[in-house]
């Protein structure tokens, strides 16, 4: 079997998923992985890669390499995925696709032209209950939709020694929380019930107002331990935690809210979805169960098992009943149907992976919440 050869750029903790997801795939090679100066040569022997670089071009002008994975600071994804496509290379993009609408239509647009593939990976969706409560609202299981409410809760910035390049607008953008968090919830909730949000009335707060930036480097989700010399304080600009109300196109209400300085949570995605039949509920820290929601019957727990599953989920489903699945699989079940486009073994698109549309969409999203909080109304799609 010819393998698709695949090169991740972006080397921090997310591109090191991505390479880790692509080695579960039978059909995909990481060929070359490409980050900073710093650290790529020791993550590449680590990681068993053979190529690595720190010029994104070498990727670009490899022809072996079939696909790019951009997993770098949202800044650089725009220019980096337009250079990818003009090399004729099939894209998956970490999200936000970019930082502005302009940009993220400009690949929509170019990524169709050059007939490739293009994927954002927003990987939630491919938790397997996920892909079971879709199904069961679109058989009619839960009724007409009323309402869902949820969060999206981390504390890997509760400190204001906690730093990150993902606080700097011109490496993240003009919105950090909603953007970085914020979109997969979003994303979530249009994918499972197939509804659109139409209005936001939003409301954001900066509680660290100043923060202390590391004067070396620091990765991701990592423990600090330097001293006070070590810092110098910058102001912040973006949002620590954001309230955003919804209105969908059927009448349905919604709230999210999410917050990177709360106490304890370490990556909790939670909602709670309100049907005419039943409601459900999902906390992604909890992957494996839904809780369903009755007034005249009991409640009861839905356990992520193939044999129960409908044929949606249970598509999704590696491991038998009882075999827990988590984080890690979600890239994995999403890469899988990618790279099976790529191969040319089944026809790709929307319906099978989020495309560089979703990605568009969750900017959109995100630039009407960020006028509403400026303008403190409700703001229309």
């Amino acid at each position: 079997m010819k393998k698709v050869k695949a090169a991740v750029a972006g080397m921090g903790f997310i591109g090191t998923a991505h390479v880790e997801a692509l080695r579960r795939l039978n059909n995909v090679e990481v060929t070359a992985i490409c980050g900073s100066k710093r650290c790529t040569a020791a993550r590449a022997e680590e990681l068993g890669v053979e190529t690595y670089c720190s010029e994104y071009g070498e990727i670009l002008r490899d022809p072996e390499i079939d696909a790019v994975h951009i997993c770098t600071p949202n800044y650089l994804h725009y220019q980096m995925a337009k250079d990818a496509l003009n090399a004729g290379k099939h894209v998956i993009c970490e999200k936000p696709l970019t930082t502005t609408k302009e940009e993220a239509e400009e690949l929509v647009t170019l990524a169709k032209k050059k007939g490739l593939i293009h994927a954002t990976n927003f990987n939630i969706r491919f938790y397997p209950l996920m892909h079971q409560l879709k199904a069961m609202v679109e058989k009619g299981d839960m009724g007409d939709l009323f309402s869902v409410n949820g969060s999206y809760l981390q504390d890997w910035l509760f400190y204001d020694t906690d730093y990150n390049w993902r606080l700097e607008p011109e490496q993240s953008g003009d919105s950090r929380a909603i953007a970085d968090i914020g979109s997969h919830w979003m994303d979530l909730i249009e994918f499972v019930t197939g509804l659109r949000v139409t209005e936001v009335f939003a409301d954001f707060a900066t509680f660290h107002k100043t923060r202390k930036k590391p004067m070396k480097p620091v990765d991701t989700y990592s423990g600090k331990l330097l001293a006070p010399e070590d810092y110098q304080d910058v102001p912040i600009n973006t949002e620590d935690y954001a309230t955003v109300m919804m209105r969908f196109n059927n009448g349905a209400r919604g709230v999210m809210t999410v917050s990177q300085v709360f106490a304890g949570k370490k990556n909790c995605l939670s909602f709670d979805l309100a049907g005419s039949k039943k409601s459900a509920s999902w906390v992604s820290e909890r992957p494996n169960e839904i809780w369903i929601g009755r007034r005249d019957t009991a409640n009861e727990s839905l356990l992520k098992d193939p044999s129960i599953l409908y044929p949606e989920a249970g598509s999704l489903v590696s491991y038998p009943g009882g075999h827990n699945e988590g984080f890690p699989d979600t890239f994995k079940q999403n890469f899988t149907r990618i790279y099976k486009a790529i191969a040319g073994n089944a026809a790709g698109g929307p319906a099978d992976y989020p495309t560089f549309e979703a990605g568009l969409r969750e900017i959109l999203l995100c630039e009407k919440i960020v006028e509403s909080n400026k303008k403190g109304a409700w703001v229309t799609l």
